[in-house]
């Protein structure tokens, strides 16, 4: 199965990339897909590409689900 799962873009890289937070974490990604994106963004990340902005309802709904996803089981 494959996930995407939001994040916040942070800063902005000289390649044109985005730096995200992931909870946290500071993972850079491509935005290739999204050249639209910019600081402040919310957007889906999947294998380390921007595939989608987002507004910050649907991130926090998203996050939302995959938590609870991980309390059953």
């Amino acid at each position: 199965m494959c996930l995407a799962v939001p994040a916040k873009i942070v800063d902005r890289e000289p390649s044109g990339d985005a730096v995200v937070d992931l909870h946290g974490n500071r993972v850079s990604v491509s935005t290739v897909m999204t050249p639209e994106a910019q600081m402040g963004d919310w957007v889906l990340i999947h294998a380390g590409f921007a595939i989608q902005r987002l507004d910050e309802r649907e991130a926090k709904e998203t996050w939302d689900v995959l938590r609870d996803l991980r309390t059953v089981g």
